[in-house]
């Protein structure tokens, strides 16, 4: 496995776009240290972003994990090119000539796929558990590492994504195409939605089948974290609302995206298995 990983890191740092992509991605999961940077000092108007409470323990692992997974587009331009680089510079047919078995080479690509999801899911708690050593109001141990799942959760969508990534590569072979694809099942999940909602369903219904989609069971996985905030909760108090959401990470929403996992991965084997290369 470590030679199946040294094979594709070669490939990835010997090429200029992705190494760029790479180190931009991380740099912005490191960005995300800034916003306690983010200040507003007009006159009257005192306003200092970290003093809201976004870096408290244990929320901190809520908003950093939510936040930093849009910046996986980064990581997924280059596990799409990783794919179609094989393709435009013949190596996939090199390496399947140098012994390399078509099994081989994806479970390359997949162990790629882990390392950046695994890399990713350490640098953000890191970053996290600085921030929050700095900032939170609150230190001790017992909460310090309450509400851990939301890093598990963050792994499992960053691997889900990424695998999708993976597959729409070897499916589609052109980086540009396969991103449109994605972009594309994107919207497509969307109208889907509204036409069950509109001819079929009640909102509750509708909901729990689009649950069921792969795209949205990865969104599904870490909750939007603003509602959680003292200042939003103390403005709909006033406003008469209650916000009692449910935001824990559940083993179901987990196994949802899991099975997605092994369908794209068992998914991207079987179309290189049959395609003449």
């Amino acid at each position: 496995m470590i030679r199946l990983l040294q094979i594709e890191f070669i490939k990835l740092w010997n090429n200029r776009a992705s190494k760029v992509l790479i180190i931009s991605y991380f740099a912005l999961l490191t960005s995300i240290a800034l916003v306690a940077a983010i200040k507003f000092d007009i006159g009257p108007i005192k306003f200092h972003l970290a003093d809201q409470g976004i870096f408290n323990f244990p929320y901190i692992w809520h908003f950093n994990t939510f936040i930093t997974a849009f910046f996986k587009l980064f990581l997924a331009i280059v596990i799409v090119s990783m794919m179609s680089n094989e393709y435009s510079n013949k190596t996939i047919k090199q390496n399947l000539i140098d012994g390399l078995s078509k099994k081989e080479f994806i479970l390359s690509k997949f162990l790629t796929v882990i390392t950046f999801s695994l890399v990713s899911t350490i640098f953000v708690f890191i970053v996290s558990l600085i921030l929050g050593l700095f900032y939170s109001d609150f230190n001790e141990l017992s909460i310090i590492f309450t509400d851990l799942e939301f890093l598990l959760a963050f792994f499992v969508k960053l691997t889900g994504f990424f695998s999708f990534c993976l597959f729409l590569g070897v499916l589609v072979k052109r980086s540009a195409f396969a991103l449109g694809f994605l972009i594309l099942w994107q919207v497509f999940e969307g109208i889907f939605r509204g036409i069950l909602r509109w001819k079929f369903f009640d909102g509750e219904t509708t909901d729990s089948i689009m649950n069921l989609f792969p795209l949205q069971s990865m969104f599904n996985l870490i909750k939007e974290p603003f509602s959680r905030l003292g200042a939003v909760q103390s403005v709909a108090n006033q406003m008469g609302e209650k916000l009692a959401l449910n935001y824990h990470v559940h083993w179901y929403e987990v196994i949802i995206v899991l099975f997605w996992t092994a369908i794209f991965i068992y998914g991207s084997y079987k179309i290189l298995k049959r395609r003449d290369l």
